[in-house]
């Protein structure tokens, strides 16, 4: 494949019914990056869906003008999307492509006949986006093309595009069996002979092992060959040790160029086994997984990889070794970051099938709803929308099942069964009486199961390699009724009572908790059974949309905030999680009574003479409480998973040590906090590792599709240096840069993202900045000394 041209977008908000012509005037539209939501740049708005995130939407143009060059004479060109939210339709120098309701799926068109009637050197894309229909989803997912683009550039003979399959047959320490079956396309007139030349490199050692095949691909036609090789003392990745490897492959024809392609890979097994759980290499592993929408604060669903990095990591570093891509396909790089730091990876292709979901648009479960969304697009589109995912995906070691469907089951949702009188499931006790009954009118689940064991069978003709997974909701009917029958591994959403009776009931299926609150009785429930695969949290980070009600829009789930700073819960998950030395102290008033983190919330508070709570997260070793050296006895919160003291506030620190062998080895300290006296700001460092094992996976830290971003996170100190009390406004001046977008976590601050000036919440900020040569950041809160950050590369 040759080298793909920039392309350079314009972007329009607003319908031009002309904009599809090649020699409509576009001098005056805006210049954008690709990636880009439009949404995301507008004003928060009441009038705008709640489960959206009181966001606009409407519809958008892009433009660009890309100079033909090499593209006039090259035997074939491809255009590539990997996602436009939505409703898309594509133009090339006026010529109608054709479109892609849905927002998540990889799409693309053959340029090569378009071109050869360019009347001059410029050839104008056009594309037109739609994403009007507001109340669509259930959380949010901005608009336009949120994804990347590119032109690819191919020779005659070429590899057809997603024509690439790399297996690991088998794997062990001493030896792997791999199988790499590929589709070759021959655009000439005459049959023609290849030899492929594979390369598998590691990306690690460098130690390469080359194989080859042979094939001949008919005139105008294609043809398949598969090549199995035996690699010795194999390095193969897991999440512990993520090795990858490169593999090459040179087509060389008998007549005309050769062309080399390449592709990030991984040798490793994976298995579900009914009695035993997940096992990587044979190697018992338990899913400690987080669920994950797309959207990042001010960057809408637009996200650059290096923000993905930096909340990755902040997982890992809890104890996450899984993530679920909820509940479509995401975007290419955050599959790569996931092969390139070790987490696992459910893919989920969607949320509803042919029938829509309730879509809340004033305010979680306040009825009435709307109806809108991918449902009316999923009779005709579900296969190449599933294939697709499956296409772009495959390749990834990190994917280990392919999920057809979230909570499709739901109950009353709108499917219902005479086999229960009262349709229960999450969040039903606020719903009205009528709604939680059994309706006849209603679509009939046993619906459901006839979907299901067509999605299953697509996703098995496509990849045999991996098991089908899907996240039921409902599974006290689910499982009578013939749904999971043909799912090889079984999701639970929030129904870990059921695993022991489910477990007798059906022991050869494979369970997996695939959507679990954060209680500490949901993890109990993964260590008490082997046959548990393990679970995924609702949610790792919070996101936009699935909202309560005005001015909040997003939802708090998370054990990291929109800002990507950790939650007082992410301590405890990591005390959980890791047998790393956790030590977190906060509190919250003394009380009676059932106290959960949403109705008593905790903080670091240590002031104000009264008696408060002390909830100790505490791991890795045995935890101590002090005050002004006085011993404060500890009780363990087997409910809660943490130690608990009650305390008057006092002067002196309270403090947090952790004990092991003897030694000190984690440690924390509350003492009172005064007002703020300077804001501090530290540019976010790729460690030394991720960044070799990003560049491993083509993710260049020093170019695209980093691009030059710089993560500054904010503090508020007091004159002592510890966490102030108080909030302040921010404002933000950047030279020799831009300014991105600035996020405090807060998910009642209305503030345009576009504002170049945000509130702290808890003291703390994240600024993000596109940073040139000599790029210097000014920040200022007033009653405080300025702030200056120096960022360029």
């Amino acid at each position: 494949m040759r080298a793909n041209p920039i392309i350079p977008w314009r972007f329009h908000l607003g319908d031009e019914p002309d904009a599809w012509k090649k020699g409509f005037d576009d001098t005056a539209w805006r210049a954008v990056r690709v990636p880009h939501d439009w949404s995301v740049e507008q004003e928060f708005s009441s009038d705008c869906s709640s489960g959206t995130g009181y966001l606009p939407g409407g519809v958008g143009w892009y433009r660009a003008h890309v100079p033909m060059g090499e593209l006039a004479d090259a035997p074939h060109v491809r255009l590539v999307f990997h996602g436009v939210y939505k409703n898309a339709q594509v133009w090339a120098n006026g010529y109608h492509l054709g479109g892609r309701p849905s927002g998540y799926a990889a799409f693309s068109f053959d340029l090569t006949e378009i071109l050869s009637y360019a009347p001059d050197d410029d050839l104008v894309l056009s594309v037109r986006v739609d994403h009007s229909d507001l109340s669509d989803s259930r959380w949010y997912n901005g608009a336009g093309i949120t994804r990347g683009v590119e032109i690819e550039v191919h020779e005659a003979v070429r590899l057809r595009e997603h024509g690439t399959a790399f297996t690991t047959v088998s794997a062990d320490a001493d030896e792997a069996v791999v199988r790499v079956v590929q589709t070759l396309v021959n655009d000439g007139p005459e049959p023609v002979s290849v030899q492929l030349r594979h390369e598998l490199r590691s990306l690690t050692s460098g130690r390469v092992h080359a194989f080859d095949a042979a094939v001949e691909v008919p005139a105008g036609g294609a043809a398949d060959v598969e090549s199995e090789t035996r690699v010795p003392d194999p390095e193969l990745w897991s999440d512990t040790d993520p090795h990858l490897h490169r593999l090459s492959t040179t087509l060389v024809p008998d007549r005309g160029p050769s062309a080399r392609y390449t592709q990030t890979v991984g040798i490793r097994t994976v298995a579900f086994d009914a009695a035993a759980g997940f096992s990587v290499n044979g190697e018992p592993r338990t899913l400690t997984g987080v669920c994950l929408h797309e959207d990042a604060g001010p960057f809408g669903t637009a996200v650059p990889p290096a923000v993905w990095l930096r909340r990755l990591l902040r997982l890992k570093e809890m104890g996450a070794n899984a993530v679920r891509m909820a509940h479509n396909p995401h975007a290419p790089e955050l599959y790569a970051l996931c092969d390139a730091l070790g987490l696992f990876v459910i893919d989920e292709a969607f949320d509803e099938w042919e029938n829509p979901k309730n879509k809340w648009w004033q305010g979680h479960n306040v009825y009435p709803p709307r109806h809108e969304g991918y449902a009316k697009d999923f009779p005709e589109w579900h296969e190449r929308d599933l294939v697709a995912m499956i296409d772009a995906h495959r390749g990834h070691p990190s994917i280990i099942a392919w999920s057809i469907g979230n909570e499709i089951d739901y109950p009353n949702d709108p499917y219902a069964s005479p086999l229960f009188d009262e349709m229960t499931g999450n969040n039903d006790a606020s719903k009205p009486a009528a709604e939680r009954v059994y309706d006849p009118s209603r679509p009939d689940i046993r619906r459901l199961t006839t979907i299901a064991r067509r999605l299953a069978a697509i996703v098995r003709a496509k990849d045999p390699t991996r098991p089908v997974t899907i996240a039921a909701a409902f599974p006290e009917l689910s499982s009578l009724t013939g749904f999971l029958d043909d799912i090889d591994v079984v999701g639970y959403n929030y129904k870990e009572h059921l695993y022991e009776a489910d477990h007798a009931r059906f022991p050869d299926k494979p369970l997996l908790g695939s959507e679990n609150g954060h209680g500490y009785a949901e993890w109990q429930h993964v260590l008490r059974a082997d046959y548990v695969a393990g679970q995924f949290l609702w949610t790792g980070i919070d996101y936009l949309g699935e909202a309560h009600g005005w001015p909040v829009h997003g939802s708090g789930a998370g054990l990291l905030t929109l800002a990507g700073f950790a939650k007082h819960t992410w301590h405890l998950r990591r005390s959980w999680w890791t047998d790393e030395p956790v030590a977190h102290l906060v509190t919250r008033p003394a009380g009676e009574g059932p106290r959960s983190f949403w109705s008593h919330p905790v903080s670091r508070a240590w002031e104000g003479g009264e008696r408060v709570e002390v909830l100790c997260f505490a791991g890795g070793g045995e935890p101590r409480l002090t005050c002004g050296g006085d011993a404060i006895p500890l009780a363990w919160d087997d409910e809660g998973g943490f130690w608990t003291a009650e305390a008057d506030v006092r002067s002196a620190p309270l403090v947090l040590e952790i004990v092991r062998d003897g030694a000190v080895v984690a440690r924390d300290e509350l003492r009172a906090r005064g007002a703020a006296a300077r804001l501090d700001a530290v540019v976010w460092e790729v460690p030394e590792h991720a960044a070799r094992r990003c560049a491993d996976a083509g993710l260049a830290l020093d170019g695209a599709p980093f691009d030059g971003l710089v993560q500054i996170e904010c503090a508020l100190r007091d004159a002592d240096g510890g966490s102030a009390r108080d909030e302040r406004m921010v404002s933000v001046e950047v030279s020799g840069g831009e300014l991105l977008g600035i996020e405090n976590g807060d998910l009642a601050d209305v503030t345009p993202y576009a504002s170049s000036q945000r509130r702290t919440l808890e003291g703390r900020l994240a600024v993000f900045v596109r940073a040139d040569a000599g790029a210097v950041v000014r920040l200022r809160a007033e009653g405080l000394p300025e702030t200056i950050v120096e960022c360029g590369p």
